[in-house]
């Protein structure tokens, strides 16, 4: 088996296909208004970094970070679920928090839903730590906010 993770483009035909099972998941799962995902056009922006996961040359899981003033935010992490437990999410968070470092932020935060008890552990296998609500969210019984500090070198 041959994993490779690399920038991606949210446009390719395999990530708009984990895409729309990404999307999915969260319509059965949560009300409209509470699914912050962004769509593939707000995914090309240049404030976003995404980043693909292959295994045998076919997209298997993906994950983006949206670069703010002063952090980074990680958006559309998923992983098809024919390939979970290879370790993609968690090579995917450790690129992100690479481009984060590399881009001068010292903080990644996260929204996440609530009873995504997997998404739950990986981000606290990276150390991230609960938090309130940042940016344009609000308090939700749907959501989860999440952060963790990024060290600089000197």
């Amino acid at each position: 088996m041959q994993i490779e993770i690399e920038y991606a483009h949210p446009r390719h035909q395999g990530i708009v296909d984990l895409l729309s099972q990404h999307h999915a998941l969260m319509q059965s799962l949560f009300p409209a208004e509470a699914n912050h995902y962004l769509v593939v056009d707000e995914l090309c922006q240049p404030d976003i970094h995404f980043i693909g996961a292959r295994v045998d040359g076919v997209y298997r899981a993906c994950g983006a970070i949206r670069l703010n003033d002063t952090y980074s935010e990680v958006k559309s992490m998923f992983t098809d679920p024919r390939a979970r437990g290879l370790g993609l999410a968690d090579s995917i968070l450790s690129s992100l928090t690479q481009i984060t470092k590399n881009n001068g932020r010292s903080l990644m935060r996260l929204e996440t839903g609530v009873g995504l008890d997997a998404a739950h552990r990986l981000y606290h296998r990276h150390d991230f730590q609960p938090r309130g609500p940042f940016g344009d969210y609000r308090n939700s019984d749907y959501s989860l906010f999440m952060e963790k500090s990024i060290p600089q070198s000197i």
